[in-house]
């Protein structure tokens, strides 16, 4: 494995077992807090994510920042419906991997926070459009 590899996962690691431990539990909690909540692939069960992004009309746009390594692109791809929490409010949408798409572009026109966060702890971003039924 080379050493831009091994530093990549280990960005991976580090990311994913805080996100695990403290930022999700913490945040997922939080009344306005923007969540994700996927279907498990293996499951069955709903799993529910706090991220960054932002809704335009009747679409919802964020970028994960570990692509298809991330466990809510697994369960997208095992199954595209989806709900989203914007401002405290639950819609029903269905969600659409972008590889395609620009993803550093896309980090600007979403919120500045979570989109620096995105860029300094990405490994392999990906851009995910929800387009909401509700």
């Amino acid at each position: 494995m080379s050493r831009f590899a091994k530093i990549t996962e280990l960005r991976f690691k580090a990311a994913t077992t805080f996100q695990r431990r403290i930022g999700n539990p913490v945040t997922r909690r939080l009344p306005f807090q923007t969540l994700l909540e996927t279907t498990g692939r293996t499951s069955g069960l709903p799993r529910v994510t706090p991220l960054g992004g932002r809704r335009i009309g009747d679409t919802f746009w964020l970028v994960s920042e570990f692509g298809e390594k991330s466990h809510y692109v697994r369960n997208i791809k095992a199954d595209p419906r989806v709900r989203v929490r914007i401002g405290g409010r639950w819609h029903s949408g269905t969600a659409v991997l972008l590889p395609d798409d620009d993803p550093i572009a896309r980090l600007r026109t979403l919120p500045r926070v979570n989109s620096t966060g995105v860029r300094t702890m990405g490994t392999n971003l990906l851009t995910v459009r929800v387009d909401l039924s509700d």
